[in-house]
């Protein structure tokens, strides 16, 4: 018996293997949240001045998201692969540098332990298929863009464009639904949120949200079909409203500091992916259809 026939019979294993995985896509999901916006800037700063015609602006263009080099973010140490060990290395360093001893952010063990429970969960729920596949892809970006923009109120084109194309691409083969239901729900998703967006602004001269949160909501569309854009929508909206309304009466925060929408939509969308269609029956039960 080989180890893909070993992990199709054993779900004890196949599930401790997914998380294992995802602790590694964790790690690297790290490595793309720092560096990713980091080098978008850097090519906006690049482009601009192409089109004013100046000189290029000074800098170090930043490491690229595989082939360099970890290094500490204090001192510049590089990372030894045995300092790069998911969770692991985090505590037998107890959390701060080799070499200059300073902190190193929590950022870095939660999301490699979120992204491993994620993919283990996905391997649960899915089992040994072409779904569980495609779901640990889309939950890995789904962590991937809920960091980037909690850390820079950013949602990659590079992240969410190849996101939606894959979710219309899957429905080719009714992976999570069908090819006219995704292509609606991309098209529902996008332009719903640019109205509300534009909306909002006309009626307040202030911007409620990105053209980010359009793609990944039409991304969401994409993947699991038109059908459930609304519920996605009221479990993100009640989500953020629950959050933001904590961390004002908690922990002081200024009511009129922006809040990124984008890690609660992407939670949504992760939540529709494993137990949508209850939800979905709930929500008719509960709208009276």
């Amino acid at each position: 018996m080989n180890l893909v026939q070993l992990l199709a019979a054993n779900l004890a294993a196949y599930i401790a293997v997914a998380f294992m995985l995802g602790l590694l896509v964790g790690s690297f999901t790290n490595v793309v949240a720092l560096r990713l916006p980091r080098r978008m800037q850097w090519q906006w700063r690049q482009q601009c001045a192409e089109l004013l015609e100046q000189s290029p602006p000074d800098g170090v263009k930043p490491p690229d998201l595989v082939f360099q080099r970890s290094r500490c973010t204090h001192c510049g140490h590089g990372i030894r692969p045995w300092e790069n060990i998911p969770i692991l290395s985090f505590v037998f360093l107890r959390g701060r540098c080799s070499k200059c001893g300073k902190r190193i952010s929590w950022q870095y063990p939660t999301v490699e332990l979120v992204c491993g429970i994620l993919t283990a969960a996905v391997a649960w729920r899915f089992g040994f298929s072409i779904q569980a596949a495609a779901a640990m892809v889309f939950s890995w970006a789904a962590i991937a863009l809920a960091v980037i923009d909690i850390r820079e109120q950013l949602l990659p084109d590079d992240i969410t464009l190849p996101l939606l194309w894959l979710g219309l691409l899957l429905s080719v083969k009714h992976v999570f639904t069908s090819p006219q239901d995704a292509i609606i729900g991309a098209t529902a998703g996008y332009l719903s949120l640019w109205l509300i967006y534009h909306l909002f602004r006309l009626l307040t001269k202030k911007e409620g949200m990105g053209y980010g949160d359009f793609k990944l909501f039409a991304a969401i569309g994409a993947w699991f079909g038109w059908q459930f854009l609304v519920p996605t929508i009221l479990l993100s909206a009640v989500a953020g409203a629950v959050v933001g309304m904590t961390q004002i009466m908690m922990a002081g925060r200024d009511r009129s500091e922006p809040i990124p929408f984008g890690p609660y939509l992407a939670a949504a969308g992760w939540v529709a992916m494993m137990w949508g269609r209850q939800i979905l029956d709930a929500y008719w039960r509960f709208a009276g259809f």
